[in-house]
């Protein structure tokens, strides 16, 4: 069977050093498994297609078991070279991020850097390779049967040309997660656009702000003004704070505070939204009901390291949460 739901993202070799306990070297990662891994968390056995790229040298034991846990995995193309995707992160003791330099950060908490990061280059200013990018046809034929896509952040160039690729197909529900670099001043001249047609736009508070830097600090004022591009929902992550919705058709307003979760790595909980907000979405197509998904799939990835820790927790521990968030959410 046809995946319901697609994942469209990139696949990393994760090097991190938490705010606490020990360093993770060369593990899965990426935007593609932290959404996927949200997704998971409420869809069935092979309802979740993952569309992305890596090199000949990603390590297929890798692969197996991201189809062992239930992905469809069709869409991950592997070509016939290798291909550097390694991504760093370190966070300080009070979880936020350190900049993106191992030799300075290991040797700052006196560790040997692995040979595995010499030479390392940021994913951002890797994304101008034309190997790196994905296309149109990466997708395959049989996902364009899929209900939904969430398409996580990369360069807007080509996820226009992905969402031009889905509308070919069955797939009548997109949501987008922006890419950091291009939500600037600048990018409001060809959102109109671009966002003609997207079911939800779902983006920080911090990406929203640049997108009206020096306009506004009513984060209402501008979710209202995005809307108007033509996306019927407007998501904005807001951290600890949780969840803000704005739904243009109804020009209805919700806050939903985050769960109250232990903190313990912040990598990838956006993401983790974001997977959350599309299964949930797709239940009844009710975009609160996406948010509050999105919300629980955070609040698990949070409380530990590794893409696929949500999928690790108790049973019954999601839809306890789920319970408890839909009693926070509040219209404004």
């Amino acid at each position: 069977m046809s995946p319901q739901y697609l994942v469209i993202g990139n696949l990393t070799r994760e090097f991190l050093l938490p705010a606490s306990g020990s360093p993770r070297l060369d593990a899965p990662g990426g935007s593609l498994l932290y959404a996927g891994a949200g997704a998971r968390v409420w869809a069935g056995e092979s309802d979740i297609g993952l569309v992305g790229r890596v090199g000949d040298d990603y390590p297929r034991a890798w692969l197996n078991d991201v189809r062992g846990r239930g992905f469809d995995i069709k869409g991950v193309k592997i070509l016939p070279q290798n291909l550097d995707v390694r991504e760093f992160l370190s966070y300080s003791e009070s979880f936020e991020p350190n900049p993106a330099n191992p030799v300075t950060q290991f040797a700052r908490r006196e560790l040997t850097i692995p040979k595995a990061l010499f030479g390392y280059q940021p994913p951002e200013e890797r994304a101008r390779l034309e190997t790196s990018r994905l296309v149109v046809t990466d997708i395959p034929e049989e996902y364009l049967s899929a209900r939904a896509a969430l398409i996580c952040p990369m360069d807007l160039s080509t996820q226009n040309q992905l969402m031009a690729g889905l509308k070919r197909g069955d797939t009548h529900t997109i949501l987008l997660a922006p890419s950091s670099v291009d939500m600037n001043p600048r990018a409001k001249r060809t959102l109109p656009v671009f966002l003609s047609g997207v079911t939800a736009l779902l983006l920080s508070q911090e990406e929203l702000r640049n997108l009206f830097w020096g306009e506004t600090h009513d984060l209402w004022e501008m979710a209202e003004a995005v809307s108007m591009y033509g996306c019927e929902y407007v998501v904005v992550k807001c951290g600890a704070q949780g969840q803000l919705l704005y739904a243009a058709g109804t020009k209805k307003k919700y806050e939903i505070p985050a769960y109250p979760a232990r903190i313990a790595d912040l990598t990838g909980v956006g993401f983790a939204f974001d997977g959350g907000f599309l299964a949930g979405y797709c239940k009844n197509y009710d975009p609160l009901e996406g948010v509050f998904y999105g919300n629980v799939s955070a609040s698990l990835k949070l409380e530990g390291s590794g893409a696929f820790y949500p999928l690790e927790v108790l049973p019954g521990l999601a839809e306890a949460r789920l319970n408890v968030v839909r009693g926070l959410a509040r219209e404004v």
